[in-house]
């Protein structure tokens, strides 16, 4: 009589023999996966560990740097205070009784006396600039997908069309003002003065200082002439003008062949007439809008100087508390300036050394820079700052001036098109100065400009347009040609 196999216990499914076996590998594949778990976690607390020294030594590096605003502030700001909140974050604010004549008819309000700033972003936003150039060319057109198509079309007032859909017509109206390349480099020139209108000018006698810069840089209609040479000088290199008030150039331009006119917003078919009678150079502002503290022609002026020189002094963009209203040493002021917006953000510039003041209040004042931060801090800072946002935003950690270029371009040495200007021109172009600027040999250049050049690996970084910070389109030039 045959036995009956042994039955399993009542609710198993399998042999005691057969279930320790499986027990041990789940076991063991548990383990396994515990120690995968650690090892990720171990890993990615570690690289956590890593981020947070990275971002600890930014942070204090960018601490220290708003102490250095802070005491310069104080310095310099004759009156004016800087509040720090964090690493990047400050407020300025002005004394208590300013007198804030600028009212805000939408809000119903005067000027407030106090203005926020992130410290880090305005560090990002002036260290680009001194990298990129500030004129429209035709590169920048040919470069952008859009550039002839949309782009082009914007900066032509009165096209009577929203694109160019006629790409002949759009180029015969922007060639008069359009190099093929910039004219104008970073580092060209190694100290500019930005020359406003203020009427506090004609309390100074700053004429000769302002002379003995490599450049000067005006703005408008402000006349340069006897009546006011002690003030504002005589020197005149280049004027950034709004296009109505360009139509009025000839008489103001007359005798200064070689002073460059660079039209702030748009071109119009009409005034490129005026063009072709003047043997200045002209050419149209890259425009750029930016959300910024501080607004009108004289801010552009600066965003240009400090696209072509090393140190930028301003004088008539009178900042301090002790400035009360808004007047013009040559005519009567126009309204839409406030004030005391402007003159914090031009006190924030300073103390980030994007630029130098000079005004009445300090006319007698042994002017010291030293409470300034030099190149060395603002480079530390400015990559401190480019990590920092790195970080934030996931993007990768190199810090180098490419690290924005959204549109690439590459262009070799037979290229370049033909210097701006139009073929009815040629009576007056015999005597022009536009090739003095968009035909100089690369020798002839500063060394400082040179070399800057050369660590740029011969790229031209230009802003894309609207309020982001970061895209750029970068057009690649051969070193070899020197162009």
């Amino acid at each position: 009589m045959m036995k009956r196999p042994h039955q399993p216990p009542s609710g198993g499914g399998v042999s005691g023999g057969y279930r320790r076996p499986i027990i041990q590998y789940l076991l063991l594949a548990a383990s396994a996966f515990s120690l995968l778990v650690f090892a990720f976690q171990s890993s990615f607390f570690a690289g956590n560990q890593t981020i947070l020294a990275v971002n600890k030594q930014d942070i204090q590096i960018l601490s220290k740097f708003q102490s250095n605003v802070k005491q310069c502030v104080a310095n310099r700001g004759l009156g004016l205070t800087a509040k720090i909140i964090d690493h990047c974050k400050l407020v300025l604010k002005f004394p208590e009784g300013t007198d804030s004549r600028w009212f805000n008819k939408q809000f119903k309000s005067f000027e407030p006396l106090e203005y926020s700033y992130d410290v880090c972003e305005t560090l990002l936003l002036w260290e680009q600039y001194r990298n990129m150039s500030t004129i429209l060319t035709r590169e920048y057109l040919d470069a952008r997908p859009d550039g002839w198509l949309i782009y082009a079309a914007k900066r032509i007032a009165q096209l009577g069309a929203d694109k160019c859909y006629n790409r002949t017509l759009c180029d015969e109206i922007l060639k008069v003002i359009l190099p093929p390349d910039p004219p104008f480099r970073p580092r060209q020139f190694k100290t500019c003065a930005v020359v406003g209108n203020s009427g506090d000018l004609l309390k100074t006698e700053f004429g000769e200082e302002i002379d003995r810069h490599d450049a000067v840089i005006r703005d408008n209609e402000a006349p340069v002439n006897k009546t006011y040479a002690k003030h504002v000088g005589m020197k005149r290199d280049f004027r950034l003008v709004v296009r109505g008030g360009a139509r009025n150039m000839i008489p103001i331009l007359k005798g200064s062949d070689n002073e460059v006119l660079i039209i702030k917003s748009l071109t119009h078919r009409d005034f490129n007439e005026m063009i072709k009678r003047v043997p200045n150079p002209v050419y149209l502002f890259q425009g750029i809008v930016l959300r910024r503290g501080a607004k009108g022609t004289g801010m552009k002026t600066v965003e240009l100087a400090l696209s072509m020189c090393d140190i930028v002094d301003i004088y008539g963009f009178t900042v301090d508390p002790g400035y009360t209203q808004w007047t013009r040493y040559f005519s009567e002021p126009k309204d839409g300036h406030n004030p005391l917006q402007g003159r914090a953000y031009y006190q924030l510039l300073e103390c980030l050394g994007v630029i130098r003041i000079h005004s009445p209040m300090r006319a007698e004042r042994k002017l010291d820079w030293s409470d300034v931060p030099n190149r060395d801090m603002i480079n530390r800072a400015h990559r401190a700052a480019v990590r920092l946002k790195n970080v934030q935003t996931g993007q990768d950690s190199d810090v180098g001036p490419f690290r924005s270029c959204k549109v690439w371009a590459n262009v070799g040495p037979n290229d370049r098109g033909p210097i701006s200007g139009s073929p009815d021109m040629s009576g007056v172009r015999k005597n022009s100065n536009y090739s003095k600027w968009e035909a100089m040999p690369f020798e002839k250049l500063r060394k400082e400009a040179q070399d800057h050049y050369i660590q740029m690996e011969g790229t031209t970084l230009y802003k894309m347009d609207g309020n982001k910070l970061d895209d750029l389109v970068c057009v690649r030039h051969s070193l070899n040609s020197g162009s």
